[in-house]
């Protein structure tokens, strides 16, 4: 490896991604249609990664960067994925480009699509190629060349799984969102945070106390929540990245914060006043103006995505009930009827639905409503208490906690209640997911 080349490989953090051959243009393919409810799953094909040499570690690599990158497309609850055992083919004995590949051969074992690539390794350095194929068209989508650390091969894997989604949604998926969570695994109720699939569970928050309500910030800078660590229900609203924030503390309680889209300001409920109203503050603590006024209390602010409304739970009506209110005229309107306790209301990312809480013969369960009259519907049922449901940032999947096995435990499902499935388990117990904007991981 020359100087200049070492000189510049060294000097890169991240991978860096290269266009081998133009394809089709992003997006301009569309398979997959995530506003279906019961959309078909493609047939993918992941092969073992081709190792270009052969030796033991580019072996190693190839076969657990495939294996990344197989989990992570599964995970979005678009692919089914094949056998690797029903291939009439191994990775060492095809090549990855077009030419060289006999698409009957993956045709006759049903996939639609397939995905080939090779590595190349040396010292800590890696070079990986991967190409997207339509195996029924026999036309490449995409094809990238990424280069970096041996290590960042998860990276890798992040980057090109969005590039094949966005290629076959218009979306760029998942892959670089996470989740902030309460985890009683310390012994008190911290806030944590895992990758989009679960992994990379770390703890954010140390009040040894009773930490609640995170809420990220449009840009997924800061993180809002409160916490009891000086004894009240105070206000924290935090920078992530940096050792640096501000805590909102009055009479009363400070709770249910939640930011408007594309600003640094958020809605928090506060009962200085006696009863608990929603309030507008700035990010750096400060109100702005009251949002809320009436008997019964209101409190879990979401807004809807260009933050024209608001959504809030308000007891005005006698029960908990999820109405919307509009920004500029104040006017609000009620949005749930069925039921008599409808509660953490989150708006979905394309602005059309509202994910919520709800009980029905003392059992709580997620359920989804549209905001043009449509009867709510209802993703979970008999399976423990669900609650606190929370949009991934493209909107095709929902995490929320159950008890459906005992302890409480974060779950993920598709936006239509399908593949419902346990994200994490930690010590402890978890609860109240807050899915993060895109962009939150390098």
């Amino acid at each position: 490896m020359s100087k200049t080349f070492r000189k510049f490989m060294y000097g890169i953090v991240l991978p860096i991604l290269f266009l081998i051959i133009p394809g089709n243009s992003a997006g301009d393919v569309k398979f997959i249609d995530i506003t279906k409810p019961y959309m078909r799953k493609i047939p993918i094909a992941v092969p073992y990664f081709k190792p270009v040499t052969g030796e033991t570690v580019e072996t190693e690599t190839a076969q657990a960067a495939s294996d990344l990158l197989s989990d992570m497309l599964t995970f979005t609850g678009f692919f089914k994925l094949l056998d690797r055992g029903a291939f009439l083919i191994d990775a060492e004995n095809f090549g990855i480009i077009a030419p060289n590949i006999n698409f009957p051969n993956w045709t006759t074992v049903g996939a639609e699509l397939l995905i080939t690539g090779g590595i190349s390794i040396e010292g800590e350095l890696m070079e990986i190629e991967l190409r997207l194929f339509d195996t029924v068209k026999q036309t490449l989508l995409i094809g990238k060349r990424y280069k970096g650390w041996v290590k960042d091969q998860r990276k890798v894997m992040r980057k090109f799984a969005g590039e094949v989604i966005f290629q076959l949604t218009g979306s760029r998926g998942i892959f670089d969102s996470r989740l902030a969570f309460i985890s009683t695994g310390s012994g008190h109720k911290e806030i944590n945070f895992c990758d989009f699939d679960g992994t990379g569970s770390r703890q954010f928050t140390s009040h040894k106390s009773i930490t609640l309500f995170p809420a990220w910030s449009s840009d997924g800078k800061w993180l809002a929540y409160t916490s009891y660590v000086k004894g009240s229900p105070d206000l924290y609203i935090k920078n992530i990245s940096e050792n640096r924030g501000v805590v909102f503390s009055k009479k009363g309680i400070q709770i249910s914060p939640a930011w408007v889209p594309g600003k640094f300001e958020l809605a928090a409920a506060l009962s200085f006043t006696g009863d608990q109203e929603i309030y507008l503050l700035t990010g750096e603590g400060k109100i702005i103006k009251r949002l809320t006024k009436s008997r019964g209390i209101d409190v879990e602010p979401t807004f809807s995505p260009d933050g024209t409304k608001m959504a809030f739970v308000s007891k005005r009506s006698g029960t908990p009930q999820i109405y919307v209110r509009e920004m500029d005229t104040g006017r609000v309107e009620r949005l749930t009827f069925e039921g008599r306790y409808n509660t953490q209301p989150d708006w979905s990312p394309k602005g059309d639905k509202v994910a919520y809480s709800g009980m029905r013969d003392g059992q709580i369960n997620i359920y989804v409503v549209g905001l043009e009259g449509d009867p709510p519907m209802q993703l979970t049922m008999d399976q423990g208490d669900n609650e606190s449901p929370s949009w991934s940032p493209d909107g095709s999947l929902i995490a929320f906690s159950s008890t459906r096995e005992g302890p409480s435990r974060i779950y993920i499902c598709t936006a239509f209640g399908t593949d419902q499935r346990r994200l994490i388990k930690l010590p402890g117990q978890q609860s109240n997911p807050r899915w993060s904007p895109s962009g939150v991981i390098d």
